[in-house]
């Protein structure tokens, strides 16, 4: 249907040409909010009634005629009609729809992918400090990372995968004081342990396996404890390398992966920070007030200037921050995405104006930030706040542990990343409709039921002949189909899996409604195999669209009775 509905935009744009010059190029089609009024909508007569002094009725029926005469429309179109003040209503024929069969049977998984732009991008995201279990805010975090950067590789863009953590600093410094008092026998609730220690079991865990002098392994460094209570930086080294090991449990039972790690003492090390502190000088961006020297940034459109450089000598933490992300576009990245929570908002101006002043060509909006808020969980009727590993909050590995890997992710992907989101345990465990996730997978499993039980040759349903899918439920389904490849595109382009989410949840409805109202395994082998080969691209689908999400798609599932 891809190639119909493009048929269909090259004539409108011939006809629109011929109207108002240049208007061709803005050919368009919408989805009608009413499934009656058709499957198409042309708002074209209204847009361009005005300039050429017409009633939009009028000019509507002009270009009816006129697409009337066009191949595409004779061979694709069953009806074209005018309503209310200009709108032309498209009816496709049902071959038109049945064509959507055959592209997604031809495509498979790249149903819906656009061809390789060339083009790539960097997305920084989960980028948590090791000095704690991740939360289910980087659960939220990593989730959404992942799925953008699926979306976009459908698009064809090479995406490059980055976590930036901060290795330095006062919290790596209360880690290692934790770690040390936890080593010499002090805990929680003891006279001697500060009010700003870190509370949490694991913190006593990494001090036994100092004490144990155990090695522990990480994606990007490896450390042996010395066992020495009084060797403060050993026992920060370790406890850091301990914590990036734990997060990377957490991150492959999530099945997130990374192309990148990125330690912002890097950023000192190699001398990128006074770089860019003497650029910005340079450029005469900064001055000097109270002992601290100041960034201009609201010559960017900040609401005030900035510290940069406190009295102390020390930098403030968005001076690395903008060294990061000179590095990101010094490395090739044009385009770049941040995945944080709404807590980084205030950094965004500040960040933008630092990149702006150093007169390196890189545009006003760069990078682009994708902020979430964090998640609320529910179990047994009640909020859990409190995790025993953790201390203080819901760790992602106890989300996983409850309920699995393709729940939370799909739940985490089920709204916008900035509306406030309550996690349900007990509903994730439910494997009835009211669990969208089941839903959804249930569809998939069902279909992969239908097909084991024919036990066919799926590639032979290529050839099948799609006149029997004529029914109002087998339409419907094919039009759902349909509007897969523009949905993953407009996702892609607004940073929303979430589109993806609601867009699986219709598609499983589609299809159920579809297995309701027709028996695919018939004994008429034409319709047997134009039904086989519907359900077969629907699964496709199904499929292509959760692997974007993350989420598995299982050839059999269990359906509780409640």
């Amino acid at each position: 249907m891809l190639s119909v509905k493009h048929e269909l935009l090259c004539a409108l744009a011939v006809e629109l040409e011929k109207l108002v010059p240049g208007s061709g190029a803005r050919a368009a089609f919408e989805s009608p909010k009413v499934a009656e009024h058709g499957d198409f909508a042309c708002t074209a007569a209204m847009q361009l009634a005005k300039g050429l002094k017409l009633n939009p009725r009028q000019l509507a029926e002009t270009l009816r005629e006129a697409l009337l005469q066009h191949s595409a429309f004779v061979r694709w179109v069953q009806a074209l009609e005018i309503a209310g003040p200009g709108f032309i209503n498209v009816r496709l024929k049902p071959e038109a729809k049945q064509e959507v069969v055959r592209e997604v049977l031809a495509s498979g998984e790249h149903f819906g992918w656009q061809p390789d732009t060339g083009n790539k991008m960097l997305v920084e995201f989960v980028s948590a400090n090791p000095t704690g279990p991740l939360h289910v805010g980087h659960g939220r975090q990593a989730a959404l990372g992942d799925a953008i950067c699926n979306l976009y590789q459908t698009q064809g863009w090479g995406v490059f995968r980055e976590f930036y953590y901060n290795d330095a600093g006062v919290q790596i410094a209360t880690l290692a004081t934790s770690t040390q008092l936890r080593a010499k026998g002090v805990k929680p609730g003891d006279p001697q342990w500060p009010e700003l220690a870190y509370n949490g079991d694991y913190i006593a865990d990494i001090a036994a396996d100092f004490l144990a002098k155990k090695t522990v392994r990480s994606d990007d460094r490896e450390y042996t404890a010395s066992g020495d209570v009084e060797a403060l930086d050993d026992i920060r080294l370790f406890a850091v390398a301990y914590l990036r090991h734990e997060q990377d449990l957490d991150l492959r039972a999530f099945a997130v992966k990374f192309d990148n790690y990125y330690l912002e003492s890097s950023l000192y090390l190699s001398g990128k920070v006074d770089a860019v502190v003497k650029k910005l000088q340079d450029s005469g961006k900064t001055y000097e007030l109270d002992g601290a020297l100041w960034l201009k940034s609201t010559e960017y459109g900040d609401d005030k200037d900035r510290v940069m450089r406190k009295g102390d000598g020390s930098y403030t933490y968005f001076v690395p921050d903008v060294a990061y992300h000179i590095a990101k576009w010094e490395r090739g990245f044009t385009k770049a995405i941040n995945i944080q929570g709404t807590d980084h908002h205030g950094t965004i101006a500040r960040v933008r104006a630092g990149l702006q002043a150093v007169n390196l060509g890189i545009p006003p909006g760069y990078p682009d930030y994708v902020l979430h808020t964090m998640i609320r969980v529910m179990r047994g009727g009640e909020e859990v706040k409190i995790s025993k590993r953790a201390g203080s909050y819901v760790t992602l590995r106890d989300l996983i542990e409850w309920t699995s890997k393709d729940a939370v992710r799909f739940f985490l992907l089920s709204r916008k990343p900035d509306t406030e989101y309550v996690f349900d345990v007990d509903l994730a465990l439910a494997q009835n409709n009211e669990n969208p996730v089941f839903y959804v997978q249930y569809a998939h499993a069902r279909i992969c039921s239908v097909l084991s039980a024919w036990g066919g040759d799926l590639a032979a349903l290529k050839q099948a002949d799609l006149t029997p899918l004529q029914s109002p439920q087998a339409l419907s389904l094919m039009l759902q189909l349909a509007k897969y490849p523009e949905m993953i595109s407009a996702a892609a382009r607004d940073f929303a899996p979430h589109d993806v989410s609601f867009y699986l949840r219709d598609l499983a409805a589609c299809y159920h409604s579809y297995y309701d109202a027709e028996r695919i395994l018939v004994d008429d082998e034409a319709v047997r195999r134009a039904r086989l080969a519907l359900v077969a691209a629907t699964a496709q689908v199904l499929h292509n669209g959760l692997d974007v999400l993350g989420v598995s798609a299982p050839q059999k599932m269990e359906r509780s009775s409640v």
